[in-house]
């Protein structure tokens, strides 16, 4: 089953936090700020309220992710890597070629559903927006091969940029009662059923 981000309660320690955050913040722009101004900004209402939805906006990015942790064998073939997965392929050869592999043996991958369609440029802006990059195909491909049912409910995908600067990339999903992966250059927009799959920067 995936494993959704915990639901527990904020912690006392996470608001120690929130408040170190920004006391450090707001102390290195003070000088930008006169005091006189300050005092009076104090005085608005609405000012915790927009502090809170700021917050509230960050944090509710990441309140439906889903989170993977893979061992990734580096030393496959990009065609071997996404045979482990044991699926029904549509790929075109030159990109499974172009494949980026990464490095580094073990991934944390998170998995957010935007609900509506979204561009490649767009998502790039997405993944930036929740601290992330795009997970390499090796580690999502490793996802799917350690948990092949995930993508019957869960399909999941990642892009990159070959060395032309277009968009490439690589779906696991089922269709048609298959298990299904495919690799390929993308010039359409990415409709509301997918899971996109990063990594931390």
């Amino acid at each position: 089953m995936a494993t959704p981000m915990t639901t527990s309660p904020m912690t006392g320690k996470q608001v120690d936090r929130v408040c170190e955050i920004f006391r450090a913040k707001i102390t290195k722009h003070a000088p930008e700020f006169s005091s006189e101004a300050v005092q009076l900004a104090f005085g608005q209402s609405k000012l915790s309220a927009e502090w809170l939805a700021v917050f509230r906006k960050y944090v509710e990015m990441f309140s439906d992710m889903i989170v993977r942790h893979v061992k990734v064998d580096r030393s496959k073939t990009p065609q071997e890597a996404l045979d482990a997965t044991g699926r029904k392929q549509f790929t075109d050869k030159s990109v499974v070629k172009s494949m980026p592999k990464d490095t580094g043996e073990e991934k944390e991958v998170f998995f957010f559903k935007l609900g509506h369609f979204t561009s490649d440029d767009d998502l790039e802006n997405e993944f930036d927006s929740r601290g992330l990059l795009p997970v390499d195909p090796y580690s999502l491909a490793k996802v799917n091969e350690d948990d092949p049912s995930f993508a019957d409910t869960h399909p999941n995908c990642t892009h990159w940029r070959d060395s032309d600067g277009k968009w490439c990339f690589a779906t696991f999903l089922r269709w048609n009662l298959e298990r299904k992966l495919n690799v390929h250059r993308f010039g359409f927009d990415w409709d509301d059923r997918w899971w996109f799959a990063g990594v931390r920067k």
